[in-house]
């Protein structure tokens, strides 16, 4: 009994301390400056029609939920930081967009078995650090014969290894966490999900990023808006040394990506894009 009260409490440390993470900095910025498009790519692959349930499942601020409801869905955002919800709000009223948002754990979704039509996660679920927790819930809220769509940065793509260049200066994660990047893996994802799925389409695509003027700009916006790359920051604050390397090796990161000319620096980050329906009669 004491394990097991001992596992609750460490779980909802984790999820606290990631839900701080994300609300720190400006990941809305991020969201809408850097990649706008991908969750409109997510919503017309997982093709979602006028009047389905579609659950937006790591929603951040939107980027597919909002799509979605523009398609006319019945769209509910969930995640697990309240403060994207809200921003995420203004931006749907905004544009125009209907939709329900809600405070939610990716890994214990608080919605019924068979729930949607299509449940969705852009660049989002694939932080949640228990996959098959994660995997699970999408099939559980999804109706049999329903549409399982993620959009998710790759280990080899840019943000696969930024993510990994960030590791060695970070505390070490807690047991049983698997890195964000494994959901970018086509094995790992048809693994998680199964024998529980069918009609599978996996895609590698990538997404142009030309914001920024030097590598040097890009590595400084995410020290000031990107949540895990603030935390990684503050991990090391007390050794300049190490906050010098890691100013460095993300600078040099972006330089090796750059495929720009001179004066601007554009990077391409792959990501995978894999659909798929929720077989009608589950195994596995």
């Amino acid at each position: 009994m004491t394990n097991l009260i001992d596992a609750i409490e460490a779980d909802r440390a984790l999820k606290a301390r990631h839900r701080a993470m994300w609300a720190q900095g400006d990941y809305p910025a991020v969201a809408a400056e850097i990649i706008p498009e991908l969750g409109a790519i997510l919503v017309e692959a997982c093709g979602v029609r006028p009047g389905e349930r579609v659950l937006d499942v790591a929603a951040g601020t939107g980027n597919a939920a909002i799509p979605a409801a523009l398609a006319g869905a019945d769209v509910v955002a969930c995640d697990l930081t309240p403060e994207l919800l809200e921003t995420g709000q203004r931006v749907a009223a905004e544009r125009g967009a209907e939709l329900r948002w809600q405070e939610a754990d990716a890994e214990a979704l608080s919605f019924r078995d068979s729930e949607f039509d299509t449940v969705l996660s852009c660049v989002g679920v694939m932080f949640a650090p228990h996959h098959q927790q994660a995997a699970d819930e999408l099939v559980r809220v999804c109706k049999p014969g329903g549409t399982i769509g993620v959009l998710n940065w790759t280990p080899q793509g840019f943000l696969g290894r930024m993510l990994a260049t960030m590791k060695p200066y970070a505390p070490p994660p807690p047991p049983g966490a698997q890195p964000p990047p494994l959901w970018g893996d086509p094995d790992h994802v048809r693994a998680l999900f199964g024998k529980r799925v069918t009609d599978v389409t996996v895609e590698c695509r990538t997404v142009v990023v030309d914001r920024f003027e030097t590598p040097e700009a890009f590595r400084d916006y995410f020290k000031q808006c990107y949540g895990p790359t603030i935390s990684v920051y503050r991990a090391i604050a007390d050794d300049p040394e190490a906050v010098a390397s890691l100013d460095r090796d993300l600078a040099d990161l972006a330089r090796v990506h750059d495929v720009g000319t001179a004066g601007r620096t554009v990077m391409e980050w792959e990501y995978l894009l894999f659909t798929a329906r929720r077989a009608v009669r589950s195994s596995g």
